[in-house]
């Protein structure tokens, strides 16, 4: 691939979107970071996810941490920092903001600076005792955490639901893990959801629901270029398309050409077949013993897993010794 420069007059953020996209599209599998979801429109619309039916994890995420609050505070402990990754709408948050004991401060990170900014100011207001520090941020990538933030005398503990962790590769699930042991640092924990391995039709309707949302989630991406980057993808030319992948134990959601086609971005163009695709997500299923094992070669030790009564959801509270 060719060395490209963007216009000079994106801002650095967007040239990253940019040079990801011109990557990605290259490659002889044409591919998108699911991170470049997350904008404004995107945020709105897994927001708008999260409340489906086909849905599971939101609900049994949130019925886990409302039963076992309590449990997963204790084992917090009083007087932490607790920092979330990929935060959203902070819906779920608030359940363990309510059971911990005197936190310190709640750094909530995101990529959608808009969303986050919004989310943060709602919650401070509505926890004003508690220092609310947001940062925008891709936390797929290292996090030098502000001097502010470091200066908090209070142990880190990183809260990580959604089952976010299954968008990452094993590799790259360990290298996140490896970057979070680090800045919760010796004595840190996290809680993360984990969503488990299961009836492969249960997969495919919570990523193919019968409204088109995650559909259109989908789509956005694309039209996201469109309005950032003057491409001139034609989303009525694309269709959604979720599959479970058995053999790599994962969901994968895709963009597929309806049509030859040739789209252009920044003047640059990328032709597409009738019927290729652009891999836009995986989302990885666990057992408990296999993400327990991944955890560990990040310097995680498992402390505690609870499991919903249908066998289809985890959460985990790990540590570093």
């Amino acid at each position: 691939m060719d060395t490209y420069e963007p216009a000079e007059e994106l801002p650095p953020q967007s040239k990253a979107f940019l040079d990801d996209v011109f990557r990605g599209l290259e490659r002889p599998q044409k591919e998108l970071p699911c991170k470049y979801f997350y904008d404004e429109v995107g945020s709105q619309l897994f927001d708008a996810i999260c409340g489906l039916d086909e849905y599971y994890p939101t609900r049994m995420e949130t019925a886990l941490l409302e039963d076992h609050r309590a449990e997963m505070a204790e084992l917090i402990g009083p007087g932490v920092c607790l920092i979330e990754f990929g935060c959203g709408s902070l819906v779920k948050t608030r359940f363990l903001l309510d059971a911990l004991v005197r936190p310190v401060a709640f750094v909530p990170i995101d990529i959608s600076d808009g969303h986050l900014m919004r989310s943060a100011a709602t919650l401070a207001g509505e926890y004003q005792r508690l220092k609310v520090l947001p940062l925008a941020a891709d936390f797929t990538r290292p996090i030098d955490l502000p001097e502010h933030v470091r200066d908090l005398a209070a142990r880190r503990v990183g809260f990580f639901p959604g089952s976010t962790i299954g968008n990452f590769d094993h590799p790259s699930a360990v290298q996140f893990l490896r970057n979070v042991a680090e800045m919760t640092g010796k004595g840190g924990g996290l809680l993360t959801g984990v969503d488990l391995k299961k009836d492969e039709d249960i997969l495919v309707r919570a990523y193919d629901d019968r409204a088109g949302v995650t559909a259109a989630f989908n789509l956005n991406v694309i039209e996201r270029i469109n309005r950032e980057l003057d491409g001139d993808f034609d989303p009525r030319a694309f269709h959604h398309l979720a599959l479970y992948n058995d053999e790599k134990g994962r969901i994968e959601m895709h963009l597929v050409s309806r049509k030859d086609q040739t789209v252009t971005i920044q003047d640059r163009a990328f032709r597409f077949q009738d019927g290729e695709t652009i891999h836009t997500e995986n989302s990885y299923k666990y057992d408990v013993e296999e993400f327990t094992t991944l955890a560990a070669q990040a310097g995680f030790r498992a402390i505690k897993t609870w499991v919903n009564e249908d066998g289809l959801f985890s959460l985990h509270y790990l540590t570093v010794d």
